[in-house]
């Protein structure tokens, strides 16, 4: 096995924790100066500060107790592959390189504060890096998932009006093909041993960088992250998040929700591309001072996961329903997960089937949480509450749960409305700032003193939310949200297509798929309707990115339409789930 950024600091080694898995008496008082300090912002027992930085308030201050020997000596970052490449950093290593990374940012790059960087890549060390030294210079950093198209760059690019973008020499001549259009783009970063025309090399820099930089001293408010949400009547939007939002919000969710202390070892599975490897891979488990646990596999594979739970002292685990029903599928029992002792979930609603034979496998609970891309968790199920198989927990701090009707007045226990959170008269800081560019769309999901999440529920008399359903038109299929209109404009590209309407349908395993409802163009409604409902789902991963294709298809000589000519989904969606 080789180890990957050998380091002319002190390597990181791995110390087994004591068998309580508790922090030594001696660091418990410093640990709870970082973090309680943190938790009581979102409990609304002290005032947010002016001034945050998670770089410098957060990574730098679990560096200063490491070096003091008031942290466990284990790693902050441990990265593994399936070619038996491995990397380990200490929070002073992570330093190290992100100021470096900084400095990289800051010369060759021509960035500076305020500027929107994109950054497609994998699960490679150099993301984390990249992620900390965006926050260390005041950049906005904004996240895409691998399997974007040149028309999703495209798009992303021009919206967020990037000035840089990095990715890794897959994706690199897919973004030559669109950049000569997009008249923001200054720099363009490459993650590779090769060389590429018109691209700087980010490894090569980062060799002779400096590691003397200053953090920029941002304020809480202040811009550090956009995500692209699917949209259902329009294209992705970009929800902006702040430095205090994700740098400080999520403080109680790791201490309660996934239980961490900065002896804990945590590994969630979610693609970098995702907003939950925003949470789980990065605020959640360093706010608490607790290792991040990374294996960059190609896809998904039950064997892969269960023997990488078997193998290495990982105390935390988080993947979505539906890969905790593949899991339990596969089955366990010949497994012996020695070091395991919380398990999390979230991204879409968990099978209580599927929690009682994890349980049954494995003698673990697996705790359910709840939130958005424009929220953290707003509602979860943590240590020591009841379970009860189904349910999403109760509300988290800061936030007032609630459900409301459509005025936005409050619901009694048991009746369903629409999931919401109060916002007035304070809004709270942990949610989005904004849809970026769109007012109007803000605006839309305010409904007099609440944020309406878009979800249907109802909250039971012991103060637990029950999920009912979207009331939009969002797919959630294995934890990729999909918005319609992308599915939708995709295949109307193809000749075949007249209209389409996109819907949720169920699926045993995803939990949900992509069904398309297709009114076929008259010169195609003789051809054979297995062969071209093949063609279309191909066409479709081509124009758009693969994970949104239809894995369902059904012909149709009209869509159901209101007065004024809107497609009406919902009568299509009722119908795959049998609600009429």
């Amino acid at each position: 096995m080789k180890i990957l950024f050998k380091l002319p600091i002190r390597q990181s080694l791995w110390i087994p924790k004591s068998p309580s898995g508790l922090v030594r008496n001696d660091n418990r008082h410093c640990v709870s100066q970082i973090v309680s300090h943190y938790e009581s912002i979102n409990r609304c027992e002290q005032e947010l500060p002016k001034y945050f930085n998670f770089a410098s308030d957060v990574l730098d201050k679990w560096s200063e107790m490491e070096k003091a020997g008031k942290r466990p000596a284990s790693a902050a970052f441990w990265w593994i592959n399936d070619e038996g490449d491995e990397v380990k950093w200490s929070f002073e290593e992570l330093g190290f390189l992100s100021r470096k990374a900084a400095n990289v940012f800051s010369d060759p790059c021509g960035l500076q504060r305020g500027d929107r960087v994109i950054v497609i890549l994998p699960r490679i060390p150099e993301w984390w890096i990249l992620n900390v030294a965006c926050m260390r210079t005041g950049i906005v950093f904004i996240p895409g998932t691998s399997q974007l198209t040149a028309k999703d760059i495209f798009y992303r690019l021009q919206a967020s009006k990037a000035k840089c973008i990095i990715t890794n020499n897959v994706l690199a001549p897919t973004v030559d093909s669109v950049v000569s259009d997009c008249q923001f783009l200054k720099t363009k970063l490459i993650v590779s041993e090769d060389h590429r025309n018109g691209w700087l090399n980010f490894k090569e820099l980062l060799k002779v960088a400096s590691a003397d930089h200053n953090c920029i001293k941002t304020k809480s408010q202040d811009p550090m992250l956009i995500y692209f949400t699917s949209g259902t009547t329009g294209p992705p939007k970009m929800a902006e998040h702040s430095h205090s939002s994700y740098g400080i919000g999520f403080t109680v969710s790791g201490r309660h929700w996934l239980n961490l202390t900065p002896s804990d070892i945590f590994w969630n599975t979610s693609d970098t591309g995702w907003v939950k490897a925003a949470w789980s891979s990065v605020f959640i488990p360093w706010s608490c001072g607790s290792c991040v646990f990374v294996h960059h596999m190609p896809q998904f594979e039950p064997t892969t996961i269960m023997n990488t739970l078997s193998r290495y002292p990982i105390t935390t685990f988080c993947t979505a329903p539906t890969a905790y029903c593949m899991l339990v599928q596969h089955g366990l029992t010949s497994y012996k997960f020695m070091s395991l002792r919380h398990c999390v979930t979230g991204g879409e609603p968990l099978n209580p089937e599927v929690m009682e034979q994890w349980k049954s496998q494995t003698g673990l609970d697996i705790y359910e949480g709840y939130g958005q891309t424009e929220t953290v968790t707003i509602c979860a199920n943590v240590k020591g509450m009841k379970i009860k198989p189904g349910s999403m927990g109760k509300a988290s701090p800061p936030y007032d749960v609630q459900v409301v009707d459509d005025r936005g007045d409050i619901l009694s226990r048991g009746e369903e409305g629409n999931i919401a959170i109060r916002i007035k008269p304070t809004r709270p800081f942990c949610l989005f700032s904004q849809y970026l560019d769109n007012p109007e769309k803000t605006a839309s999901t305010e409904h007099g003193n609440f944020y309406i999440t878009g979800d249907r529920g109802i909250m039971d008399e012991e103060g637990y939310f029950w999920f009912v359903g979207r009331s939009d038109d969002i797919i959630i299929s294995s934890g990729y949200r999909i918005g319609p209109f992308e599915v939708e404009s995709a295949l109307i590209e193809h000749p075949a297509v007249t209209e389409s309407a996109v819907v949720s349908s169920p699926d045993p395993i995803r939990g949900e798929v992509v069904k398309a409802f297709v009114v076929l163009a008259p010169a195609f409604v003789s051809h054979d309707p297995e062969k071209l409902a093949l063609e279309l789902q191909e066409h479709v991963k081509k124009v758009t990115a693969p994970y949104k294709y239809p894995r369902k298809v059904e012909f149709v000589q009209e869509l159901p339409k209101t007065v004024a000519g809107k497609i009406q989904r919902n009568i299509l969606r009722n119908k795959e789930w049998r609600r009429l």
